[in-house]
């Protein structure tokens, strides 16, 4: 078993939000401090943040020793209008994907699909602490499910790309009961996991769900990892004070690697244990301008070391 770590651009604010698009500063910038930090991998960031054209694309990429592992695209699955401009996007983007692929892409490149975050009111403002009376209405259900699968098998057939669902805080797959349903309801050989430690310590609100148990228990649907740290006083004062998922994000609720309460080693432990053979790619969202991105991702690639990645 061989795990190799990456990182993405969203750990230098480059986020999927339409006012914060290229926020990380310059791409060529990015891609150097990745390198230089540690990393030999990479997810794409916003379609058109990093160069679309795949030989230029090819040349950045490879220039600095990294692999194009994946690249998220966030669909408000629930609107049954929302599936085919997002199809038509996302076959764009595993286009681009396919082309720039190697042999250390796999097993991806994925594309990661989100339920789209942060759109609606209720769940942008309840992130952390979603209650059941929260949750879609069946119809809504079904649809964001049939979506899903929809959005997957049109990628796959247009590309022979897979697809990974992120289960993402402010969406409408948070909690672990979400995740489990969405699970259930999606047909296993279409539709991977993309498991995210930080997402899912978060979503479980201060029931303190272990992904360590998630993991053993979804082995076969975990294709893809990311590595987000969570930090317990900040979503304790998040949840006190009910704060949304973007005033939570501007206190630093996804913090560096080990200094919240995701327990990697015991997550590494998980991982091997289900023989995962895969990515992990750290991210530390922050917002434009947040923090200190290259001594961050410094410190979480020095912080694996020592667990043992």
């Amino acid at each position: 078993m061989h795990i190799r770590v990456a990182n993405a651009p969203v750990s230098w604010g480059v986020l999927e939000f339409d006012d914060m698009i290229g926020g990380g500063g310059p791409w060529h910038q990015v891609l150097d401090e990745m390198a230089e930090t540690g990393y030999v991998g990479t997810e794409l960031g916003d379609f058109g943040y990093l160069p679309t054209d795949p030989p230029h694309l090819i040349a950045e990429l490879s220039s600095r020793g990294l692999a194009m592992l994946g690249a998220f695209i966030p669909v408000e699955l629930r609107n049954p209008d929302a599936i085919a401009p997002a199809c038509t996007l996302a076959v764009e983007v595993a286009t681009l994907l396919a082309a720039v692929a190697t042999p250390e892409s796999a097993p991806g490149p994925f594309i990661v699909l989100s339920d789209d975050n942060g759109c609606d009111p209720v769940r942008t403002a309840n992130a952390g602490r979603v209650c059941p009376e929260m949750h879609l209405t069946p119809a809504e259900w079904q649809h964001l499910v049939a979506n899903a699968e929809v959005f997957a098998r049109t990628v796959r057939d247009a590309t022979g790309l897979r697809t990974v669902f992120h289960h993402h805080s402010a969406g409408f797959v948070e909690t672990p009961a979400e995740i489990d349903e969405f699970l259930d309801a999606t047909d296993p050989t279409l539709i991977g996991l993309v498991f995210d430690t930080g997402h899912f310590v978060y979503g479980a609100g201060p029931d303190h769900a272990d992904p360590a148990d998630f993991i053993r228990a979804h082995r076969d649907r975990i294709w893809h990892v990311h590595f987000k740290d969570c930090h317990p006083a900040v979503a304790a004062e998040a949840r006190t004070n009910e704060l949304d998922y973007f005033e939570a994000l501007r206190r630093g609720v996804f913090c560096e690697l080990g200094r919240g309460e995701v327990d990697f080693p015991e997550v590494l432990a998980a991982l091997q244990d289900i023989g995962y053979d895969g990515w992990i790619v750290v991210e530390q969202d922050v917002l434009p301008g947040m923090g200190t991105p290259r001594e961050s991702a410094l410190r979480n690639r020095e912080y694996l070391r020592t667990i043992g990645l």
